[in-house]
């Protein structure tokens, strides 16, 4: 019998109770790594060049300078594995399973010397968490449950997917869509064009009030996805605006189970919202459209020339490799 491909079986169940300690392995495995990203790596508008990319097995560092080498770094969360390559034909791995954080960070650094590759130097302690501990001295073995790793991953790569589409439609400055290790959520950005006013605003735990600076040194309207936290122990969907225009908070969006959360200043639409739904993937495309279409009409952003595009049937148009690498937008 064929396969009804409801929803709710693609998009998976992920209760933060379930996923919560295993959650916080995850979250300084992806620390360690993602500070080797940032040590290697030359600095990038908004700290972009920190950040690690959704793939269809994990998280990736994508390629890493290493002097006249090159590096990279995968979470494969098929496989349960962390492998290194370099461009030597070097290959490492540390398996993924229940273990300390001293143990990950001591199995990195150990598959780092194996392929000749200099010490990255990171300052070996985590960011933007309430309770830090240096990295060799986190001894609690951590459980690692392969299954709820996989619907975690699951929920990245089907949220990957609806993000890129709506970044599409934007002309103008637009981030990647990247995980951001040290709040643990995957995120994409978009960018008026205009300088930021001076970020007075607090900062995460353990975070140097310049890396806000840099962050929001330009305006900007963004959204992502986190599992939750103890906090908020609820995954979730979410969109803001860097400044917020006046009215905002009281702005209608779609759909109807969205809501502003003023305590943190953004927009909430739960994840349980987005997997029950009729069609996941449309709910959170209008969540996506209709918060930034809010944000940018009371932001008074030109939204003409940033989502301006060229008709054409693209299909009888030349690929790019036949057009001299010409995009077929306007810019």
């Amino acid at each position: 019998m064929a396969s009804t491909g409801r929803a709710v079986d693609i998009w998976p169940p992920l209760a933060y109770a379930e996923l919560k300690d295993t959650l916080h392995a995850l979250h300084m495995w992806t620390q360690v790594v993602g500070k080797i990203r940032l040590a290697l790596t030359p600095l990038m508008n908004h700290w972009w060049n920190s950040t690690l990319y959704v793939t269809p097995r994990g998280l990736t560092t994508a390629l890493m300078p290493t002097g006249s080498d090159a590096l990279q770094i995968d979470f494969d969360f098929l496989d349960h594995e962390l492998m290194l390559v370099t461009s030597r034909g070097g290959r490492a791995r540390v398996r993924l399973r229940p273990m300390s954080v001293a143990d990950f960070y001591r199995e990195v650094q150990e598959a780092l010397a194996q392929l000749g590759v200099p010490d990255p130097r990171i300052l070996p302690v985590p960011v933007e968490v309430p309770v830090v501990v240096p990295f060799a001295e986190d001894l609690e073995v951590r459980p690692y449950d392969r299954e709820r790793v996989q619907r975690l991953h699951a929920v990245l790569l089907r949220t990957q997917i609806v993000f890129d589409r709506f970044r599409a439609d934007f002309l103008g400055k637009a981030s990647p869509v990247q995980f951001f290790w040290g709040g643990f959520d995957l995120a994409s950005a978009r960018f008026s064009g205009r300088r930021g006013p001076a970020y007075t605003g607090g900062s995460a735990p353990n975070v140097h009030i310049h890396v806000m600076h840099e962050a929001y040194s330009h305006e900007l309207i963004a959204a992502g996805f986190w599992p939750g936290s103890e906090d908020v122990p609820e995954a979730e969907f979410y969109s803001y605006a860097m400044p917020a225009p006046a009215g905002l908070a009281k702005a209608t969006i779609r759909p109807t189970s969205a809501h502003w959360v003023g305590a943190r200043g953004e927009f909430i639409l739960p994840y349980e919202a987005v997997r029950t739904a009729a069609d996941p993937a449309a709910t959170l495309l209008s969540f996506l459209q209709s918060t930034y279409d809010v944000a940018a009409d009371l932001g008074g952003w030109d939204r003409q020339l940033l989502e301006e595009r060229v008709l054409c049937d693209c299909a009888v148009m030349p690929s790019p490799s036949h057009a001299g690498g010409a995009t077929h937008r306007r810019r």
